[in-house]
């Protein structure tokens, strides 16, 4: 479930916003081990409540999808979570995990998109060292990035590469612009008219 929906929003509203959906997963944890400090809402494990937190956010971002659950009902993705939340009740699980991941991704959602909407200002924006991180490593791509993205990131080989044609060039360094390094070969005879072999030809009858 954590796949399915975690790669929805990956390829959907955060698609081209890596650094913001690192940050989403970030803020959800650490809200997450904040409110497990409280003695009221301690769990032993908070894996669930990142799932529901997940969940929460895709049904804000995608109301209107049709899901069907285990082929019996089908709802819009609006009233996902609260179903999961009926499903957790009558499976017998606890619901406080489930609980504190929709609280979370509410608080998320309405930093992120129900206040500036309603015309407050935008002051949940991701942290530079965030945009840092994601530039460093050269994992996806940010739109409007504060930080250029390292170019020396995911690159495991850089040297001379080599032409079928037996000539040679060298790959272009991060420091150096592009040029065209390629050694050019000999050049054919105008002459040749393009044959690529001439001598002596015989016929078949000896001659």
């Amino acid at each position: 479930m954590k796949a399915k929906y975690g790669v929805s929003l990956e390829r959907g509203p955060f698609d081209k916003r890596t650094a913001d959906y690192l940050w989403m997963l970030m803020f959800g944890a650490l809200s997450l081990l904040v409110m497990a400090a409280i003695p009221p809402l301690r769990t032993p494990f908070m894996g669930p409540s990142l799932v529901f937190m997940m969940v929460y956010i895709w049904g804000r971002e995608f109301p209107n999808a049709r899901i069907s659950i285990y082929g019996v009902v089908s709802l819009k993705g609006f009233y996902l979570p609260w179903a999961m939340l009926a499903l957790e009740l009558i499976f017998g699980n606890p619901l406080l995990p489930a609980i504190l991941g929709m609280v979370t991704g509410h608080l998320y959602y309405f930093l992120t998109v129900l206040h500036p909407l309603a015309g407050g200002k935008y002051i949940f924006k991701t942290p530079l060292f965030v945009h840092k991180l994601v530039a460093f490593w050269g994992e996806g791509t940010q739109v409007n990035s504060p930080v250029p993205r390292n170019p020396q990131a995911g690159v495991a080989f850089r040297g001379r590469s080599y032409r079928l044609s037996g000539s040679r060039s060298t790959a272009p360094s991060a420091e150096q612009p592009e040029t065209n390094t390629t050694i050019p070969s000999e050049q054919p005879n105008a002459t040749a008219g393009g044959v690529a072999f001439r001598g002596r030809s015989y016929r078949l009858d000896g001659r």
